[in-house]
């Protein structure tokens, strides 16, 4: 039987769509955030003054992603000395970090960079969304920019399928100074609680693993195995490799749910898990990006650091897909 849909609801988001808010309260107070949902189980929250992050993830009622301690933190916080970030790191799904800085806190070549750099604290300048028969998306415009400084700015595009569980990311980033101008991106993804327990399955299809240090480096053979949460564990990081196409999945049987994350290996040749099982900090990273998070002077010292010339462009695109069996 053929129905005409609109013949049963009275407004459009009655099924799906976008509501605007503002948190009340708290370090989060007067934050703006757009709820998203399908109407096919999928829901996440794009968090408009932290860079048009997503910061909820939730597939059929179940959270997919990790929120910190922290919980939502305004940029009027933001502590941008060394590791400061840690203090308004609320994770949530996505984090963005970049985009003239990730990883370590560094002085490089004359400049103090901080920890994961600015971007993920920072509001987008403008932002909107629009929907269309098959798709919902939220455009954002976020500057990195300063006076006497580098200029680059970067345009996001979340679009959110209405005909399957799927999220895609895209960014377009533009140096509109007068001079060259380092690039680094990497996008910061969170699996949690429910999601993440000792029953999940971590695949990660990589060519190639290796642990960032001495310590990861001994427990290489347990990359992929998930624990309880433990205390005082010890974060590990592996760099994986992959070789056309990334991709990296987390399936729970006990939940029947997980999430599968797609990129260009080409365009994000740099992969990081970070594997934090400590109580509370219970939290899986998934992360491509055009860098390790070893900090810019490391990168530029071993030769693989990105950079931009005046007007130059650089385009990323990550897609997230829920899933209902193991992938």
């Amino acid at each position: 039987m053929c129905r005409d849909i609109r013949d049963y609801i009275g407004h459009d988001s009655q099924l799906a769509g976008v509501e605007e808010y503002r948190l009340t309260g708290g370090k989060g107070d007067g934050m703006r955030i757009f709820q998203v949902w399908n109407g096919r189980g999928l829901e996440f929250t794009v968090a408009a003054d932290r860079c048009a992050d997503i910061s909820r993830l939730k597939f059929r009622g179940v959270n997919m992603g990790y929120f910190s301690p922290n919980g939502y933190v305004a940029p009027s916080y933001y502590d941008d000395r060394g590791d400061g970030f840690l203090k308004s790191f609320t994770a949530g799904f996505l984090t963005t970090c970049g985009l003239t800085a990730v990883g370590s806190p560094c002085v490089d070549e004359g400049e103090c960079l901080p920890l994961h750099g600015t971007i993920g604290n920072t509001p987008a300048e403008h932002i909107c969304w629009e929907r269309d028969g098959s798709q919902i998306r939220i455009h954002a415009r976020i500057p990195d920019e300063r006076i006497f400084g580098n200029k680059l700015v970067m345009d996001r595009v979340i679009v959110c399928s209405l005909e399957d569980n799927v999220i895609w990311i895209e960014d377009e980033i533009t140096n509109r100074g007068d001079r060259p101008c380092p690039l680094m991106i990497l996008y910061h993804m969170n699996v949690g609680y429910p999601l993440l327990t000792e029953r999940a399955r971590l695949t990660i299809l990589s060519e190639q693993v290796r642990g960032r240090n001495d310590h990861a480096q001994r427990e290489l053979k347990h990359w992929d195995r998930i624990t309880k949460p433990q205390e005082m564990f010890e974060e590990q990081c592996y760099y994986h490799t992959f070789d056309k196409e990334g991709a990296a999945s987390v399936y729970n049987p006990e939940i029947g749910q997980g999430l599968e994350i797609r990129f260009d290996a080409e365009k994000l040749p740099c992969f990081t898990q970070w594997k934090m099982m400590g109580k509370r900090d219970y939290v899986l990273g998934l992360e491509p990006g055009n860098c390790y998070p070893d900090g810019r002077d490391q990168v530029r010292r071993a030769g693989k650091l990105t950079v931009l010339g005046p007007d130059e462009r650089a385009y990323y695109k990550v897609q997230v897909r829920m899933t209902e069996e193991e992938r």
